[in-house]
């Protein structure tokens, strides 16, 4: 774990830490970083994906001198960084099928392999909808292989760039365009849906991550860690979208903080299929406090509250601050 800076080191807790030493300061706070992901593209305000996408390749491109390759995904991040004939990407990038992203990355490490350019690095990237779903069978594959590849999921639990519809990341109880709040079981249902980080860890692979863009220093730090180590790497980065779930743009950072706080989102990084580490709960707080400024969720709260159902949600919760061990002891 690298040292846990403090509220009263830097006076903020936004990504600047202009208040530490430079070697102290994170990749998006020093003044060479390379701004893999530049400005002028055409995200949300306050997307959360385009916070994510820029904090993840910056410091992979740190990690491995700038030298880096990036498969991307048809997606958000895709179209709102290229919309033809422009690019917002300062780094060698590849537009890939929706579904393929993982195996043009594995194509791209082969060819380096071959050329003897061993010091070129691959990461693959995409949305949960082109990682969870039509891109699962090309990541298994990737991951079966143990391919010497860096992929990053940005999740942000619906198919937000063609209309918000459902994916197998949309948590139960979520409206969307295509699970809407009606019926006797309104939004999302329960049961269904892909946990990939677990699966990614049943495949055994060197390093799997789970990280927020409301926690710099840890995405960061994961990113690095996963550039120094060769094969098959699985990074899922909590990205919430504004528009898709009905909330503030400037509650992105807020919501990802409360996800991982109420333990909808635990954060944690393993390494061939054992849990290594976990972030743990600051302060615990009931997932109302996460549910409740995102529209998604508005029919929850209604004139007659959904007890019932918000329970099952906090059981959810509850059952993640078991697995992982999200509290320390004294807070249980």
């Amino acid at each position: 774990m690298d040292q846990q800076i403090k509220f009263y080191q830097t006076g903020t807790f936004t990504v600047g830490n202009r208040l530490l030493a430079p070697e102290q300061r994170a990749v998006q706070a020093d003044m060479e970083r390379v701004n893999s992901l530049n400005s002028g593209h055409r995200a949300c305000q306050g997307c959360g994906e385009a916070l994510g996408a820029r904090y993840a390749i910056d410091a992979a491109m740190r990690a491995c001198d700038n030298q880096l390759i990036a498969a991307n995904a048809t997606g958000c991040l895709e179209v709102f960084s290229t919309p033809y004939p422009e690019t917002s990407w300062q780094i060698p990038w590849i537009h890939s099928l929706f579904g393929n992203a993982a195996s043009v990355a594995t194509g791209i490490a082969a060819a380096m392999r071959v050329k003897g350019r061993k010091n070129v690095r691959v990461i693959a990237q995409g949305g949960d909808g082109g990682t969870t779903d039509i891109g699962f069978g090309c990541l298994s594959g990737m991951f079966e292989r143990n391919d010497d590849v860096l992929y990053i999921c940005y999740d942000n639990e619906a198919y937000m760039n063609t209309g918000v519809q459902r994916s197998s990341a949309t948590p139960p109880a979520a409206r969307t365009a295509t699970t809407m709040p009606v019926g006797p079981e309104p939004g999302n249902v329960f049961g269904q849906g892909k946990n990939v980080p677990r699966i990614a860890m049943a495949h055994a692979i060197p390093y799997v991550a789970t990280a927020t863009v409301a926690d710099l220093r840890d995405l960061e730090r994961k990113v690095t860690k996963a550039m120094t180590i060769r094969g098959a790497r699985y990074i899922h980065i909590f990205v919430p979208c504004p528009l898709g779930w009905g909330a503030a743009a400037h509650d992105t950072i807020k919501l990802a903080r409360l996800a991982k706080e109420t333990g909808m989102f635990p954060v944690f990084e393993a390494e061939h299929g054992e849990v290594t580490g976990v972030s743990k709960i600051r302060r615990r707080v009931p997932v109302e406090d996460y549910l409740k400024p995102q529209r998604r969720y508005a029919h929850l709260f209604g004139q007659k509250p959904a007890v019932e159902t918000i329970a099952r949600i906090q059981a959810m919760a509850d059952r993640n601050i078991r697995t992982y061990g999200l509290l320390e002891p004294e807070a249980n």
